[in-house]
């Protein structure tokens, strides 16, 4: 990892506050937990051996304020999701350990950065929560006229096909509300159906390509990665070689 790691150390309880097919809402009570910040979360569940390893993709705004963090766990055949899917309830208790490498926490006196924010299927996750913090922030200098000055920034979002672009309106609604600031573009490499009306500006067939991602860079530009290994490998390895510092690209991978 190219980033430092912000980690609150040891076990918290917790109770599950909401569950739904896509998405698991988790209501943390420890104080401690107040800044916890575009991190990973493990689930260690009574009775499931397997340790279950999630990206938040709320922003720390919802802790902050409710309490509250949000996972997006995909359904597949791994304990702690099967667990999370068809066992969890309301008030079920897991311990979690939180923590990770992968975040972006800017001080309000930071110099102002542009983020280009790239994504591969479910790498979504933790990038969605650094795309709301950063709203968050915009939100908070407008409305105070204080606090740190985000510049702009670009998701670049790859999937199979549009069913399969996770968070789709949560996007298009933080690009609408900040057209100057935000703006995406969502990549679809075996769509075979037609593509709505909404969705059609901003789509792209294909993948993402090295020149787009290349047009981007800038000293004030930091690149945050997360999708399957051979595409996080790739798009980091040519940012190296078109010269952006090590310490401006910043990666997760996890399967």
């Amino acid at each position: 990892m190219a980033c430092a790691a912000v980690v609150v150390s040891g076990f918290l309880r917790s109770s599950v506050g909401a569950i739904c097919t896509q998405a698991a809402s988790l209501r943390l009570t420890p104080s401690a937990l107040r800044h916890l910040t575009l991190a990973r979360i493990d689930f260690f569940i009574p009775g499931v051996s397997v340790v279950g390893g999630f990206s938040i993709c709320s922003s720390p705004r919802l802790l902050e304020q409710e309490r509250m963090i949000e996972l997006a766990v995909k359904y597949t055949n791994h304990p702690p999701a099967l667990w999370i899917h068809n066992q969890c309830t309301l008030d079920s208790e897991v311990a979690v350990r939180v923590g990770g490498e992968f975040f972006f926490d800017p001080e309000p006196s930071d110099v102002s950065r542009n983020l280009v924010l790239i994504a591969g299927g479910v790498g979504i996750n933790p990038l969605l929560s650094i795309l709301r913090h950063s709203a968050d922030l915009h939100r908070e200098r407008a409305n105070k006229g204080s606090g740190y000055e985000i510049g702009t920034i670009k998701l670049f979002y790859s999937a199979k096909n549009t069913s399969e672009l996770l968070f789709k309106k949560n996007i298009l609604d933080l690009v609408n509300e900040f057209p100057e600031k935000i703006a995406c573009s969502l990549h679809v490499t075996k769509q075979t159906t037609q593509i709505s009306a909404e969705l059609k500006p901003y789509i792209t067939e294909g993948r993402i390509t090295e020149k787009e991602i290349r047009d981007h860079i800038s000293k004030e530009t930091l690149f945050y990665i997360c999708g399957p290994p051979p595409m996080t490998d790739f798009f980091s390895k040519q940012l190296e070689n078109s010269h952006v510092p090590k310490e401006h690209i910043c990666f997760e991978k996890w399967w």
